[in-house]
């Protein structure tokens, strides 16, 4: 009677389930001796530690450390009480995540260990990011992430099968999309931007505007023709883009890099003037006449009357489409994108006169100016109504064939 009450005195009574709080005293090598107010130090196993698997307690704990644990067993024989640190852990682990589960919370974890297909962390509980939720991007070493720090959120949570699985890129992703809304808010249409060349396709190139990629449709690649995305780009390159158009709701961006630069009519202003005699190439024909190309983008039609010293029926009985061919500019109206070009007076078409028909000259009367009989032509009184009505019939060519868009 005398020795039971002595032992109620050396210590406090503890139920199983109890959390109690107290000093390590000594750290072997697979268990920890706790003093917890118990009639002996309470003893910690290696299993009870931690949640994840430790190769020896001293890694974890020393001596003089403060801890909680909870009771689990006591052996009324030998008087000692089992405690585990990791249930305590584990209880307050599992209410936190739920919170953090609910509200999407994100949080930092350190890397514990690297597993095949994914990393563990220590939480409380077993925490495991499966390798598909580690970056964005595909990893085939997680070796150099053992002990990293990484921002993580949790994505499926079951208790009663001890299952935490959370995801590194989910954060990353959501980051992205936070990042791309602000730049489709930001972004407007008309403005020019400097962007890098992301990835070709055989429709366009997608380029990228701050984390956001647009498509350059290939018809806004260049003012000229281009067969292949690929033939004047590549990936990595900087570009400067024109934003067309901003669809926030699909997330889509029209991009253009023509209309980023200088059009080729606007580059014409300076380069060409009335008068001038320049190479080109007959890009087309068509009946009234020839489309020659004397710059990258800029057409000018040589109308048929204009490409032969001699009468012609049709265009292709003198041209064909590739030929180079000498032009002077007769007409330049770089705001309607026009131009009006010759052939023939380069040739000295316009300049020859015709040649003098031996014997006697015909003429027509129409009226005599003295009585010595010296007449006027029809020559003469219709030779300037033809040029001018010929001029007209040209200029309508000109103005209706020649703008852009319409041949």
């Amino acid at each position: 009677m005398v020795e039971e009450n002595q032992s109620e005195m050396m210590g406090k009574e503890v139920q199983i389930g109890d959390v109690l709080t107290g000093t390590i005293t000594k750290v072997d090598e697979k268990q920890a001796l706790v003093d917890v107010g118990f009639k002996s130090d309470a003893i910690l196993p290696i299993s009870e530690v931690s949640s994840l698997h430790i190769e020896k307690v001293g890694d974890v704990l020393s001596e003089g450390q403060q801890i909680t644990v909870k009771a689990t067993r006591i052996e009324q024989e030998k008087d000692e009480l089992i405690v585990s640190k990791r249930a305590v852990d584990a209880d307050k682990a599992w209410v936190d995540l739920q919170d953090k589960f609910e509200s999407g919370e994100v949080f930092d974890a350190v890397i514990a260990d690297t597993v095949k297909g994914g990393l563990v962390v220590d939480l409380g509980v077993r925490g495991f990011i499966p390798a598909s939720h580690v970056e964005r991007h595909f990893v085939e070493d997680f070796s150099d992430y053992k002990g990293r720090t990484l921002s993580v959120k949790v994505i499926e949570l079951d208790q009663e099968k001890n299952k935490v699985i959370l995801s590194h890129r989910a954060v990353l992703e959501d980051e992205a999309n936070r990042k791309k809304n602000q730049v489709l808010e930001d972004l407007q249409v008309g403005s020019v931007i400097e962007g890098t060349v992301q990835r070709l396709t055989d429709f366009g190139a997608f380029v990228d505007v701050g984390g956001v990629d647009g498509l350059v449709h290939i018809s806004e690649i260049s003012y000229t023709h281009v067969d292949k995305p690929s033939d004047v780009l590549k990936e990595g390159d900087k570009v400067n883009v024109k934003i067309l158009k901003v669809d926030p709701a699909n997330e889509r961006i029209s991009l253009s890099i023509k209309a980023a630069q200088p059009g080729p009519w606007q580059q014409a202003a300076g380069q060409f003037k009335i008068g001038d005699v320049v190479k080109g190439t007959v890009k087309r024909l068509v009946s009234f006449g020839a489309f020659v190309e004397v710059a990258p983008g800029v057409e000018g039609l040589v109308h048929i009357s204009q490409i032969a010293n001699r009468h012609i029926a049709t265009p292709g009985e003198v041209l064909k489409e590739g030929e180079e061919v000498q032009v002077k500019i007769l007409d330049i109206n770089t705001e309607e994108e026009r131009m009006s070009l010759s052939i023939r007076e380069v040739e000295g078409g316009a300049s020859e006169k015709q040649p003098k028909r031996e014997g006697k000259k015909e003429t027509t009367t129409a009226y005599s100016s003295d009585e010595s009989g010296m007449g006027v032509t029809l020559g003469d009184l219709f030779g300037d109504l033809a040029k001018k009505i010929k001029a007209v019939i040209q200029g309508y060519y000109v103005k209706n064939f020649t703008k852009k868009g319409t041949y």
